[in-house]
């Protein structure tokens, strides 16, 4: 259960609890409020232990220095690390810190790793169960792995053939496909996950966690069957931070180890992971004409930018160029 969210004091007082809060304050996502904190807390250590308030520009611009020159950080994790320092000072603590002049990791593009189709069915057809089923999402919907991990059965929609996903990054909902071939296995899995919970509320449990204030203001939600995960844990558990025995969703580290495992029996010697589906989905959709925009939108993409790079990986074959050798 670690992508819910700690308890924080009603009247925080300590300077990271105020952080936190004003973070969920704004409806930023678990996993950026543990980012950031973990940068600016980074940042205070690297200070020693001073007052952020009692800190500014060249103080940051010496951090992020550091984290370029000593600890030799990727230029996305020194983004990361900035982004977290100029939202505590801008957002949290209004103080403009004015033109950084910090020295910059630097390095060349890279592009991502995408399977072939027939490389991206072999490492399916090496996995069982619900892990199969998360990265055939994956695969075939542009799921990314906690996307996957966190469907509900409301998010399902076998009518209109398609998925809702709204525990997403960013917060930002996005519909995309549900592939004909995951009709049934899916089917069976809501099947499979329903049943479950109507054993779970017999036995006296059968309650969900839901995101943000839901709970408050839909108290029966947590045990109706939408909101219920498709692929829910195999046993309850108590929730350290609320105490209440529930069953949460399966693990993110369980698919991606059994997705490195299937790597592993395959023989296929990419630098790939969970993610790799996501990336092959839109290339696979790319090299088939699928215009730029709508697989922008069916990865919930916000700049079109950042979709640009699948065109540097569909690569020059599909392109009709061909070596001068052949």
């Amino acid at each position: 259960m670690d992508d819910i969210p700690i308890p924080l004091p009603t009247r925080p007082s300590r300077f990271m609890d105020r952080f936190r809060a004003f973070i969920r304050s704004r409806h930023m996502a678990y996993k950026t409020e543990q980012t950031y904190c973990f940068w600016v807390k980074d940042f205070i250590r690297f200070s020693g232990m001073q007052r952020p308030e009692d800190l500014g520009k060249v103080q940051v611009d010496e951090w992020l220095g550091h984290l370029a020159n000593r600890r030799s950080v990727s230029i996305n994790t020194q983004k990361t690390a900035l982004n977290a320092v100029v939202f505590l000072y801008k957002k949290f603590l209004n103080i403009d810190l004015g033109d950084l002049q910090f020295e910059r990791t630097s390095k060349g593009r890279r592009l991502p790793v995408v399977f072939t189709h027939q490389e991206a069915m072999e490492v399916i057809e090496n996995m069982q169960g619900h892990h199969k089923l998360a990265a055939s999402l994956m695969y075939g919907s542009g799921l990314r792995v906690m996307e996957a991990v966190r469907l509900r059965v409301q998010d399902v929609d076998f009518g209109h053939q398609c998925l809702f996903v709204r525990e997403s990054k960013g917060e930002k909902w996005r519909r995309t496909l549900l592939p004909r071939s995951l009709l049934q296995p899916l089917q069976a899995q809501v099947e499979f996950a329903l049943a479950l919970h109507r054993r779970d509320l017999e036995e006296g449990y059968g309650e969900v966690y839901l995101p943000g204030a839901l709970a408050k203001k839909y108290p029966r939600a947590a045990t109706s069957p939408g909101w219920q995960y498709v692929f829910p844990a195999p046993e309850r558990a108590t929730d350290p931070r609320s105490d209440v025995i529930r069953r949460h969703h399966i693990g993110e580290q369980q698919v991606r180890r059994a997705v490195a495992n299937a790597l592993r029996v395959t023989g296929i010697r990419k630098k790939a992971s969970c993610h790799t589906f996501r990336h092959s989905f839109a290339t696979n959709l790319l090299a088939k004409g699928t215009d730029i925009r709508n697989i922008q939108e069916l990865l919930g993409h916000t700049d079109v930018n950042t979709t640009m790079i699948y065109t540097h990986v569909v690569g020059v074959h599909e392109r009709g160029v061909v070596s001068p050798l052949d």
